[in-house]
């Protein structure tokens, strides 16, 4: 009887989630964003590359996909949307973005840093929005247009090259599988514990930026720029610092990106240039310290 009952309690939970999705009318976010989002699950993922800068560090012309994918997700809630987003900017463009989104209503949950060393720099400010997803989309769109982000979709190019990298090993090491993603081999590495903001569960959590995130851009001979943020608890913090930097991997910034999640968690980026597969066993002893999974 009781796994009957909770049977019937997860399929009305999937039933009330995907209601809910059905609630938003999707094509006019679409359009308020001008651009196709990713889908997964309940969670539309639209992607705001600063495909417009070349930026240089440690020798390596760094790939949008690698660490200049701004993106915006917005999930069905209470009758509208949560959105939550990750904004590329030039030190110039901050403040213009930042009171274009503040009075529209959004939120700013950060602004920092994920790279050092970097020509030019680049700024990540983090936002967040509640309630109607086309107010949202128009005011985020709006906001970028204060900056030079990109905002028309570029017609297709030439297909990005091959990852020139064993690929198969690197799965094998981090514990997940990656995907290829303009020229940059990804992986997102879930942790065990869910993660709620404002009482609901931030699910998927790739798509919406609460797991651990690794990329790797080959830089030719088996090398790799590596970069991303892993997602921490407080005790995990000191351990992670420590399993990075023993491996020869820089840590380039550790902060928050959201306001009152549960469990509190830290965003801890890093950097190195190095051999891949070197560099994919320090990651895996990074992770060891972490409550992640494998797959």
């Amino acid at each position: 009887m009781r796994k009957t009952f909770s049977a019937l309690m997860a399929i009305g939970a999937c039933f009330i989630a995907t209601a809910r999705a059905q609630e938003v009318d999707w094509q006019k976010v679409d359009d308020a964003m001008g651009r196709k989002p990713a889908v997964t699950g309940d969670v539309h993922r639209y992607g705001f590359p600063r495909t417009d800068l070349t930026v240089t560090l440690d020798g390596a012309t760094i790939k949008p996909a690698l660490a200049l994918g701004g993106w915006v997700a917005f999930k069905p809630a209470h009758g509208g949307a949560m959105a939550m987003g990750d904004l590329v900017l030039l030190e110039s463009e901050i403040n213009p973005v930042m009171l274009k989104m503040i009075a529209s209503g959004l939120e700013i949950t950060a602004v920092h840093n994920h790279l050092l060393g970097a020509s030019p720099a680049t700024f990540y400010m983090h936002v967040a929005g509640h309630g109607d997803p086309v107010r949202i989309a128009t005011a985020i769109k709006e906001g970028l247009a204060e900056s030079k982000t990109p905002l028309s979709v570029p017609a297709s190019a030439a297909p990005p090259p091959a990852v020139d990298l064993d690929t198969a090993q690197l799965d094998q090491i981090i514990g997940v599988k990656g995907q290829a993603n303009g020229g940059v081999y990804q992986f997102n590495v879930p942790r065990r514990d869910p993660v709620t903001e404002q009482g609901m569960q931030l699910s998927p959590v790739g798509p919406l930026g609460v797991a651990i995130a690794i990329n790797f851009q080959p830089t030719g001979g088996g090398k790799a720029a590596i970069t991303g943020d892993f997602v921490l608890t407080g005790d995990e913090v000191n351990p992670v610092i420590k399993a990075l930097r023993s491996h020869g991997i820089a840590v380039t910034a550790l902060h928050s990106h959201m306001l009152d999640e549960q469990p509190r968690l830290f965003f801890m980026h890093f950097w190195a240039n190095d051999d891949a597969i070197k560099l994919a066993n320090g990651l895996r002893a990074a992770l060891d310290k972490t409550a992640s999974t494998k797959s």
